[in-house]
């Protein structure tokens, strides 16, 4: 049970959710992308409840769960050009210059059913890349990646806060990020 929780994050912040298994560092994330409503306080983006406008909310963050969420029977390219399609059309060469971004070149054609975890986890950031938008929700986004992968994903995660975006998520233990201070919630 979450309480007394608050923060905030401006443009270009790191934002990492800490605390042990079972302090809510899944339910803060799920109660700031407005999958779950919370029982006292509100969630606001850019001054405003989110419960506002959630169109517009929606529009400007992308969120990484626990599951991957890809479409197992969907190639690479498929996935982004689905996923991300519900928000803008993703050109193919668009698609494959992210995949090789995050160390999947060569697999664009490959279904999702037969990627490791860790290129499961690839495919799945890559998503969120393609998206285009300005708040990053990410739980537990280093999850089943060596130690390329999680340093690929601090390096992807510092460009996005220089681009001026920012960036929330839960880990047990966070890389240092690149270039970037990263502030720090605990939880109990």
């Amino acid at each position: 049970m979450l309480r007394g929780v608050s923060f905030a994050a401006a443009a270009g912040e790191l934002l990492h959710v800490a605390g042990p298994n079972g302090a809510g560092k899944t339910t803060l994330l799920r109660v700031c992308a407005g999958l779950l409503t919370p029982e006292q306080g509100a969630v606001t983006w850019r001054g405003k409840p989110i419960a506002a406008d959630r169109d517009a909310y929606a529009a400007a963050f992308s969120y990484l769960g626990h599951s991957d969420g890809l479409k197992p029977d969907f190639t690479s390219r498929e996935n982004l050009a689905f996923e991300v399609g519900l928000r803008r059309v993703v050109a193919a060469a668009e698609a494959d210059a992210t995949l090789a971004q995050v160390g999947l070149a060569g697999a664009e054609d490959q279904l999702a059913r037969s990627l490791s975890a860790g290129q499961r986890r690839r495919l799945a950031l890559a998503r969120v890349m393609l998206a285009g938008t300005a708040l990053w929700i990410l739980d537990e986004p280093f999850t089943n990646l060596d130690a390329a992968g999680v340093a690929m994903v601090a390096g992807i995660v510092a460009e996005h806060a220089e681009a001026g975006g920012a960036v929330m998520f839960a880990a047990h233990q966070a890389p240092a990020i690149p270039r970037r201070p990263v502030r720090r919630v605990e939880l109990a």
